[in-house]
């Protein structure tokens, strides 16, 4: 499998290069419709076979995202040298979309790595920090994670009860996390913490964090509904010592990095929804054509036909959502109106055609035998985590109704 980065030098594509405005993009650059291929054919060779049993036995699939590393996956977005694949943000949201198709728990892992955890890095870190804290993860042999929500303050970002406090050299932290995707199997992680209570959402910070690390422990499991090859637990801090060069970005940005990583995030999590839209949509298409009933094909059904008419529909307007939004975070323009359209679009047309999927099918789109059921459970995360649909339009409407201000 040639890897990413020889891609990128075979095709001599710059990033961006060829890359049109969204009303004007007939088609993918030659250089993503490679990627998309490549992701494509890895998730139908290396993730969808596995995918069930996956999910059943709550692995992480080490060897999968390995793989995924020599590819360049692991770090699409992180130049070649720091050794990341150098590649732009749609090719990030094709290849997550592509992988969540075959499994969405490994397209939520390298979404994690990617935006949550490398991205802020790239963005705010130090020359230091960044050989430091990116090259060690973008080969697959170690992932990272993000450390923002908490017991009681889910969406409520900035009243963050974790705490760090200056002593000597040092950092201590203190305070627990909540739902930390990736954390079992990370080994570092971006956390949030409040420096100073008294400017509330301005005195929260934000450090790198070693896994394993003394002070530092890991809750139980979850057991999900769905994306059960990815880790979830609490991530509690007592007494959790890291140097003062840990600091990310200055003292009090905390919220500004969170908030702008969140907004790249959603692009993420609109591709895994892509994915496992998809992924739905052909099992439900492949299913209609070889079930018969009445003598034909269901197929041949117009109320199956209208539902997977619906389907496609619901698919191809957030498709183009997410693509908008990547294409305008590449153009370094605003972009987080579309992305959280885009997350909100893509995520509740995974809920739904997910949903659909399970009727076509039947009966035997709740049992396991068949992926609907799967596609079904994992869907349902996409409208909750990285903002909930009511964020998504909360935020939309905020920065809709700024635009009409006189």
């Amino acid at each position: 499998m040639a890897a990413l980065f020889s891609l990128r030098k075979v095709l001599g594509v710059a990033v961006g290069r060829g890359v049109r405005g969204v009303s004007q993009l007939a088609e993918l650059p030659e250089m993503h419709q490679m990627l998309r291929q490549t992701c494509r054919d890895f998730a139908d060779r290396e993730l969808a076979p596995i995918a069930g049993r996956l999910d059943r036995e709550h692995t992480f699939p080490a060897k999968q995202v390995l793989e995924l590393g020599a590819l360049g996956v692991m770090a699409v977005e992180v130049p070649e040298h720091l050794g990341g694949a150098g590649l732009d943000y749609l090719a990030y949201s094709l290849a997550v979309e592509e992988l969540s198709r075959g499994c969405a728990s490994t397209g939520v892992i390298v979404s994690v790595n990617n935006s949550l955890y490398l991205g802020p890095v790239l963005k705010f870190g130090t020359e230091e920090q960044k050989e430091k804290w990116i090259t060690p993860f973008t080969t697959g042999e170690k992932v990272g994670c993000f450390a923002l929500s908490e017991p009681g303050n889910g969406s409520d970002a900035g009243a963050a009860s974790t705490t760090a406090r200056q002593e000597g050299e040092e950092w201590v932290l203190n305070g627990t996390k909540a739902w930390i995707t990736n954390c079992w199997d990370a080994s570092a992680a971006v956390v949030f913490a409040t420096t100073d209570k008294s400017l509330k959402h301005k005195g929260i910070s934000a450090f790198l964090v070693p896994m394993p690390h003394p002070g530092l422990s890991l809750g139980k499991k979850e057991d999900k509904l769905g994306i059960r090859a990815s880790s979830t637990a609490n991530l509690i801090m007592e007494d959790c010592r890291v140097p003062l060069g840990n600091l990310l970005g200055q003292r009090g940005m905390g919220f500004k990095i969170a908030m702008q990583t969140l907004d790249s995030g959603r692009i993420g999590i609109a591709s895994q929804a892509l994915g496992i839209a998809q992924a739905a949509l052909d099992c439900a298409a492949d299913y209609a054509h070889k079930r018969t009933a009445f003598g034909a094909p269901i197929a041949k059904m117009q109320a199956i036909q209208f539902k997977l008419a619906d389907m496609a529909v619901a698919l191809e307007s957030a498709r183009l959502l997410t693509w908008k939004s990547a294409l305008l975070r590449d153009a370094k323009k605003p972009f987080s109106k579309e992305a959280a359209m885009a997350k909100l679009a893509a995520s509740e047309a995974a809920t739904f055609i997910s949903h659909q999927a399970i009727q076509v099918l039947g009966g035997m789109g709740y049992v396991t035998d068949m992926p609907a059921e799967r596609h079904y459970r994992d869907a349902r995360i996409t409208e909750i985590y990285e903002g909930t649909s009511e964020i998504q339009r909360l935020v939309i409407a905020n920065l809709l109704l700024k635009e009409y201000q006189p």
